[in-house]
């Protein structure tokens, strides 16, 4: 399998890009701010570019001057941030807040079933009484991990674990191994059982995450890697010319969208040179849709469990997208890791 190919300096200099206009975007503590930070870490961790945990330092100390905000699953994803900035500041205060968000996810967030938790947002008019959706795996399920194994705290590790098995459950299929967007469990179905791209993405990229967190010798580390194999193997078959994947797994003619490929590609490289010729197909397909300004373009819109297929179609795709700085910061980041590997 040959080596993948791409100039690191380029790589770096697209990431400093993307950074510099993610900071340009204004975020709420929210879930678009906690994957775009998200991505911001990762390429701190291989850059070692100390301004970018600046930037998020005041952002994060800025949002706390008024306490901490009202939790839910989806923004549980800014725990992520606050478990990086702890180990870059060493400040209790961060990892303090963390536990709290971890806290509330293990006692008191809706769940339904074995623990698996409903699907929540910020706002008051949004519910969806025992849904499981797919972003859960990365907002909270990989969250819990982190700080689980950061703390030694096998209470927060091993919920976060049920979340990974309760979501591969009700969301994966067993016919073609992609995952559904959302399970309704009062309804008994996946609702409109779609494939959605950036739902899969989720998926991908939290399991291959867990796989560098959980133990060898832990039972749950087989379940989660038969289930990442078995979906990276349906995925990979399911990329288009472009090096991208469609906003709807299955219809080639949805269109091709960004984070989600991100996600995806990113994956990939936990399986060290398996799937080099997808990821340098990838690497072209992503480069070409991040403007010179770092804007990254073709990005779905936030996307609630859609009626049908055409609904996925709809979503617009032309505004620039926290979480698809995030995700591209991913994979970009990714890339230079697996080359230093």
């Amino acid at each position: 399998m040959a080596k993948l190919e791409f100039n690191e300096q380029e790589i770096k200099d697209v990431i400093d890009k993307v950074v510099e206009r993610t900071f340009n975007m204004d975020f709420p503590w929210d879930w678009p701010g906690g994957v775009a930070f998200y991505g911001v870490t990762e390429a701190y961790e291989v850059t070692g570019n100390k301004k970018y945990m600046e930037q998020l330092k005041g952002w994060i100390d800025e949002e706390l001057e008024d306490g901490l905000p009202p939790l839910t699953v989806n923004a549980s994803s800014i725990g992520h941030i606050l478990l990086s900035l702890y180990k870059y500041t060493e400040d209790e205060k961060y990892l303090d807040i963390a536990t709290q968000m971890a806290e509330f996810l293990l006692n008191d967030a809706e769940r339904f079933d074995d623990d698996v938790l409903q699907h929540t947002v910020n706002g008051t008019k949004y519910n969806f009484p025992e849904q499981a959706w797919v972003d859960t795996m990365f907002m909270a399920g990989y969250f819990l991990l982190r700080i689980g194994k950061l703390l030694d705290r096998e209470d927060f590790f091993e919920f976060g674990l049920k979340q990974y098995h309760g979501h591969e459950k009700f969301l994966q299929d067993d016919d073609t191994d992609l995952y559904y967007h959302g399970w309704d469990n009062i309804a008994g179905n996946n609702m409109s059982s779609v494939f959605w791209g950036r739902g899969n993405s989720w998926a991908t990229i939290t399991m291959a995450r867990a796989l560098e967190l959980v133990e060898v010798q832990h039972p749950s580390y087989m379940a989660i890697d038969g289930s990442l194999r078995d979906q990276q193997s349906a995925l990979v078959r399911l990329q288009l010319e472009s090096g991208l994947w469609p906003t709807v797994l299955t219809d080639p003619e949805s269109y091709e969208e960004l984070s989600g490929s991100c996600g995806i590609a990113a994956s990939l490289l936990v399986r060290g040179k398996l799937y080099n010729k997808y990821i340098q197909s990838s690497i072209t397909g992503i480069l070409n849709n991040i403007k010179e300004d770092g804007s990254v373009m073709n990005v779905s819109a936030g996307t609630a469990v859609m009626n049908d297929t055409q609904g996925y179609r709809e979503v617009p795709a032309k505004r620039v997208q926290g979480w698809g700085q995030g995700l591209a910061l991913v994979f970009l980041a990714s890339l230079l890791k697996h080359r230093n590997i």
